[in-house]
């Protein structure tokens, strides 16, 4: 139960962010007995329930609608779904919805969905926590003149009989923003309401924090149903429904749960739910609530798997999903943040940024870190779980930023005046789904991602160790060039070594930049292998030839016989050479780095490691180097030649 009081300490300590946030994708952090859902439909009364005007709501962004809800509402279903007691569908809250030919959902008499809505409505109304806004509403809606007065306004289209058209029914232009626009059939549009009265600032209903208070006091205090909750060892009101919606709208999976009492979940264990477990209704959906707003606030979520860590005080944590990019500039970063720097500064800069975290931290403050996927639409299940003290959780996460740091040439920004895409250098961990992608594929199936994904997180949060067949299934597909288009590879190359050097760093350690004095067999056959590419890739430049290098061709090859495959790269390159005049640098190299070579190791044909990976990217980012500079003094020299 220690993920659920953690949730409910964080709520408790984050009651100043309970409402809209006023980010377009962040989820609000709902009040108890509150839910969100999306309206069509804004209707205006007055504060004695007299109809003003209506408009249905075409902008998304806006629809977003905090409402009251029941234990039952909020997790309705079925054929009887229960009705809400303020904002609702058309069926609900229309006493003249059958009179247009409205269709009740199958389980309800005719009149029952709006009978049911009045009741709660008038108990709300009539006990000592009513709010003048819910009896404006109790008021209008008693007049049963909601969808006449819809109508008159041309938010609702009905034929010369007076019942509802379908969508094809109705002369319309397809880009015209209507009712059908938002939702199909019209009669399943939601309402929500604005209560507009003499000196009260705020008429909307949906967010007027003395609303919310006024249904909470009402709803607990009509509960009498208090039993031992096994969260917090106090006596509270139990949940019979806890909270869905978890990790996006319309997510039905929940973490507690107890509907199956003809299936396996009790059988031989329980009698009934309650004997399995009892939580207060208050703890569960505060936890519930505040673990929904962390995952859409800071959280990864792709398909079924949600990952989030979060500090109890609710201070801003990084995230052990993310790359040095997005731990620096957020998930969709501008080019100005990058005007001023270089691979080397977002190192240095990201270290700063996580000492930076440990400084606004409390020093007894605790993280959690949790980890929610689903086999099924309707359950969901904490697949990892950790607390650990501040302290200890940024140091853990600089480490593997630290020992997993390689360069990456994948991540791109949008220029702001011409549009195009530019890649953004940087030194430091993947990100876990990217690794996924350079071990899998950028197709890789959503099962394969998610499950790489629950391996990473006890490497990144524990320090376990990375898993050897994830290193070798990148290194496999970097070795695979002529198989990938260059973007793909070059992202699958940095990642490879990136994650060789990681695997590696309980028996030895390498460096980024080419070590000269290193002489490993895989380290010097990869650094021969960088050697040819780049001299027969600027031989190409210079007689304009646009063709893989045999390098690039036999990488596969040269991986699994080095030996036998560097003779066949070796012995190609003569008219490279020719073309280069000598090519001296280039034969002179591949002689100094042949003659560190131990004469057994050269001339072994044992499969190379990920090892030769780490030798080819550092050798390849020299030559790299070194040739723009070559290629900047031929223009320059040519430059002055023409002057």
């Amino acid at each position: 139960m220690s993920w659920l009081q953690n949730l409910y300490q964080t709520y408790e300590n984050c009651q100043d962010s309970i409402g809209y946030s006023g980010k377009e994708k962040q989820r609000p952090l709902l009040p108890i007995c509150h839910i969100t859902t999306q309206a069509h439909i804004e209707i205006v009364i007055d504060h004695k329930g007299n109809f003003r005007r209506a408009s249905v709501i075409t902008e998304k962004a806006n629809s977003t609608t905090i409402i009251p809800c029941t234990e039952g509402s909020g997790s309705r279903s079925g054929s009887r779904p229960e009705n809400h007691p303020l904002c609702d569908k058309l069926q609900y809250v229309a006493g003249d919805f059958t009179n247009h030919g409205g269709k009740v959902t199958s389980g309800f008499s005719p009149e029952q969905p709006y009978n049911d809505y009045i009741e709660i409505l008038s108990m709300w109304c009539m006990s000592p926590y009513a709010h003048p806004k819910a009896q404006a509403v109790l008021n209008y809606v008693k007049k049963k003149a909601l969808i006449e007065d819809l109508i008159a306004n041309q938010i609702l289209y009905v034929g010369k009989d007076g019942k509802f058209l379908n969508k094809g029914e109705v002369s319309r232009d397809k880009n015209q923003k209507d009712i059908f626009s938002v939702v199909d059939p019209q009669e399943n549009a939601f309402v929500r309401w604005i209560v507009e009265e003499p000196g009260i600032s705020e008429s909307r209903v949906w967010m007027d924090p003395t609303l919310w208070k006024s249904w909470i006091d009402f709803y607990l205090k009509n509960r009498n149903d208090k039993s031992l909750c096994y969260a917090t060892g106090e006596y509270q009101i139990i949940s019979k429904n806890h909270p869905k919606y978890i990790r996006r709208e319309g997510d039905g999976a929940k973490i507690i749960s107890a509907n199956d009492s003809n299936g396996y979940t009790f059988r031989g264990r329980f009698i009934s739910d309650e004997q399995a477990c009892k939580v207060g209704l208050e703890v569960s959906q505060k936890a519930h609530y505040v673990l929904s707003w962390l995952i859409s606030r800071q959280g990864y979520v792709k398909g079924d798997l949600a990952i989030v860590a979060w500090a109890l005080s609710g201070a801003p944590v990084p995230q052990p999903t993310d790359d040095p990019i997005t731990l620096l500039f957020g998930d969709i970063p501008s080019d100005e943040d990058f005007q001023s720097y270089t691979a080397q500064e977002t190192a240095v800069q990201l270290k700063n940024r996580i000492a930076g975290y440990g400084r606004k931290m409390d020093i007894r403050e605790k993280i959690t870190v949790i980890a929610l996927d689903s086999a099924t639409p309707g359950r969901m299940s904490i697949t990892y779980y950790n607390e650990l003290s501040g302290p200890d959780f940024l140091k853990r996460i600089e480490t593997w930023h630290a020992t997993c740091a390689w360069l990456h040439r994948y991540r791109e920004v949008q220029d702001s005046e011409s549009g195009k895409r530019q890649i953004v250098p940087f030194i430091g961990a993947p990100a876990p789904t990217d690794i996924a992608e350079a071990a899998y594929g950028i197709r890789v199936d959503d099962k394969l991602r998610k499950a790489t994904i629950s391996r990473l997180l006890p490497c990144i949060v524990d320090g376990l160790p990375i898993p050897r067949d994830l290193v070798e299934s990148t290194v496999r597909r970097a070795s695979n060039r002529i198989g990938l288009n260059n973007w793909d590879w070059e992202k699958t190359l940095s990642i490879a070594c990136a994650l060789f050097k990681k695997y590696k760093e309980r028996k030895e350690s390498f460096n980024m930049p080419l070590d000269e004095t290193r002489n490993s067999r895989d380290y010097l056959y990869g650094r021969l292998l960088a050697i040819a590419d780049i001299l027969e890739e600027r031989a190409l430049y210079k007689n304009e030839q646009k063709r893989a290098t045999n390098a690039a061709r036999y990488m596969q090859q040269f991986s699994q016989s080095p030996f036998r495959t560097w003779k066949q790269i070796h012995d190609s390159l003569a008219p490279s050479i020719l073309r280069l005049g000598g090519a001296h640098y280039y034969k002179n190299l591949i002689a100094q780095v042949e003659s560190l070579f131990d004469p057994a190791d050269f001339i072994s044909n044992k499969a190379l490691t990920g090892e030769y990976l780490l030798g080819y990217y550092c050798q390849r980012q020299k030559l790299t180097e070194k040739k723009d500079n070559l290629l900047s003094e031929e223009h320059e020299n040519n430059h002055e030649n023409l002057e």
